[in-house]
């Protein structure tokens, strides 16, 4: 493809795999994180792949970012919304601060992220956005109102400007993934892993891998007719 694309939160796991996918694919792929320093240099050490970091709840961190990014590679055709945290708790125990945090990197950062490459992308006459959701936006989970609030509002958000975009060439779309074998798994009890597995109709956890099997689809020019659309990659847990 050789396009320019950036994948928030890119320097692990999900986001790992898809910068890694988009780089084979041949594009040229910058990768940005919000803290861990060690794990960017290894990444970068790895793959190549360049990092920046900022917190992309902060719309003129993200614009003066990408700015960056576009002065070194060039213009951004390809951007991957990845970045998010969890800030778990129920309901009655929330605290406003929880839900805020949630709201303002897994929400408010999509915004800030796609509104910095928007003009350009409609000026170009080509844009690909794709924004990783969760299972946990489509059907809820409990102790996670902020985090299913947010990716409930990805797959909004991406409806709306899928509209917009459309006849300026720009596809908008949603990937949700189910339970994933990342880092963030290796920490739940072993009992609780196998009541999740459990669930599962083809009875195993996903690989980020197979998350950048679809990012990278839809980010291909051969995907130009799917847009507003949502890929719910769970293995068979939430069948919409």
């Amino acid at each position: 493809m050789g396009r320019v694309a950036i994948v928030t939160g890119g320097t692990r796991g999900i986001g790992a795999a898809i910068a890694k996918a988009l780089k084979d694919a041949g594009n040229t792929v910058a990768a940005t994180y919000g803290g861990n320093d060690e794990a960017a240099k290894a990444f970068t050490d790895e793959t190549g792949i360049p990092t920046y970091k900022w917190d992309t709840g902060d719309y003129e961190a993200c614009k003066d970012g990408i700015a960056k990014i576009e002065s070194e590679h060039g213009n951004v055709d390809i951007l991957v919304n990845n970045a998010g945290i969890t800030r778990d708790a129920p309901f009655h125990k929330m605290k406003p601060e929880q839900w805020s945090q949630v709201i303002n990197t897994n929400l408010t950062g999509v915004f800030n992220m796609t509104h910095n490459v928007w003009v350009g992308m409609r000026e170009r006459g080509f844009g690909r956005i794709v924004t990783i959701s969760s299972i946990n936006g489509q059907k809820g989970q409990f102790a996670q109102a902020n985090y299913a609030a947010a990716k409930a509002g990805d797959i909004g958000f991406t409806k709306s400007l899928a509209q917009e975009g459309a006849s300026k060439g720009i596809t908008v779309n949603v990937v949700a993934p189910g339970y994933i074998n990342t880092d963030m798994m290796s920490t739940i009890p072993e009992k609780v892993m196998e009541q999740i597995v459990g669930g599962i109709p083809v009875g195993r956890l996903g690989e980020p891998e197979e998350i950048a099997r679809c990012v990278r689809f839809l980010c291909s020019d051969d995907a130009g007719f799917i847009t507003g659309s949502t890929i719910s990659a769970n293995g068979g847990q939430y069948m919409i």
